[in-house]
């Protein structure tokens, strides 16, 4: 039986690697706990500051490119209807986020009194949850209430742009579509931080991954890997960005480590991470948020308890994530095709 893009060998390792990273550097970015450790090693906690975030590169890649196997599976059966798979996709986003932001805020409640830091969201108004359940935050202007909420908009909107495209563009002209749209992001929206909070910023590196999957299933990848390896130069050339450099590095990776190749990451426990990520990026903030108001609380100064804070924190939001997963994410209501 053909093992459905969800499980694809190495899929859930990448996500269980960048995952880890994301959570990391969170902990870095936020503090207080890591500004005591940054005395002691600087040079770990700035480059979890300043790199750390490249890590959601992978799932933008990753999500392109299941994306594309799920739109393409279902082009050869009878494909459901547009809003089908949008509410599907919503469903499937939203519940684990609503139970998450509601955590949040209780979490924030809890230590705002005697934690004044700027980590800490401000008590939200009506309008605040309601964009929030709606993935309308950034667009609205609104302060987020939890650490990593703009990538799930983004995801959603991305999502959405693909369902449409591959549902409403005849299909000899879907993949050059995408093309044109990916370099659009690419050369021109991607290079303007006004726009990131629309999916135009981050097309370019979903359609990287939409076209690892073509390669990769393609007899002659040779093609596609050219295709990947232009539009990312030219932009690159263009104006050099890290994150997509990155991106263009997963998404060749992803045509190369086929079925077979994937030994190395095959262990039990990253498949298992890989599996949680999204309720462990979803729930990560809040348990890293009560960490540190209670180390920094107890031991506003001391290396070593805030050097194993952090590390707690980290363990403790593997935990709320698997907790988060088996809870809520993989109920019935929310078991769904999840590119």
């Amino acid at each position: 039986m053909t093992p459905s893009p969800q499980r694809l060998p190495g899929i859930d390792a990448l996500k269980a690697l960048a995952c880890m990273l994301i959570v990391w550097h969170h902990l870095a970015f936020y503090g207080p706990m890591s500004d005591v450790v940054q005395t002691a090693a600087p040079r770990l906690i700035s480059w979890l500051y300043d790199y750390g975030r490249m890590a959601v590169q992978v799932f933008l890649v990753v999500g392109g490119f299941l994306a594309a196997a799920a739109l393409a599976s279902l082009q050869m059966d009878k494909p459901a209807r547009p809003g089908q798979l949008i509410l599907r996709r919503y469903r499937r986003l939203a519940l684990p986020l609503v139970v998450a932001v509601i955590i949040c805020v209780a979490v924030a409640a809890v230590v705002r009194p005697w934690f004044a830091h700027p980590s800490v969201p401000e008590a939200p108004g009506l309008w605040q949850l309601v964009a929030h359940v709606f993935f309308l935050q950034d667009l609205v202007g609104q302060e987020a209430l939890s650490a990593g909420l703009w990538y799930v908009a983004i995801d959603f909107q991305l999502f959405v742009i693909s369902v449409c495209l591959f549902t409403w563009v005849p299909k000899q002209w879907q993949r050059w579509t995408v093309l044109v749209l990916a370099a659009a992001s690419l050369l021109v929206f991607n290079r303007h931080a006004g726009l990131d909070a629309t999916a135009l910023y981050f097309f370019g590196s979903y359609a990287l991954g939409m076209m690892a999957w073509w390669a990769s299933r393609s007899p002659r990848p040779v093609w596609w890997l050219l295709a990947i390896a232009v539009m990312g130069g030219v932009a690159l050339a263009l104006d050099f960005r890290g994150r997509l450099a990155v991106a263009m590095v997963v998404a060749i990776a992803l045509v190369w480590l086929q079925p077979g190749r994937w030994t190395a990451l095959q262990a039990p426990w990253l498949q298992q991470l890989g599996q949680i990520s999204y309720s462990v990026f979803l729930i990560h903030f809040p348990v890293c948020l009560l960490v540190n108001a209670l180390v920094s609380h107890v031991w506003p100064a001391q290396l070593l308890p805030n050097a194993l804070g952090m590390l707690a924190a980290f363990v403790l939001s593997l935990l709320a994530g698997k907790a988060l997963y088996v809870g809520v994410e993989s109920r019935r209501w929310t078991r769904i095709a999840k590119p």
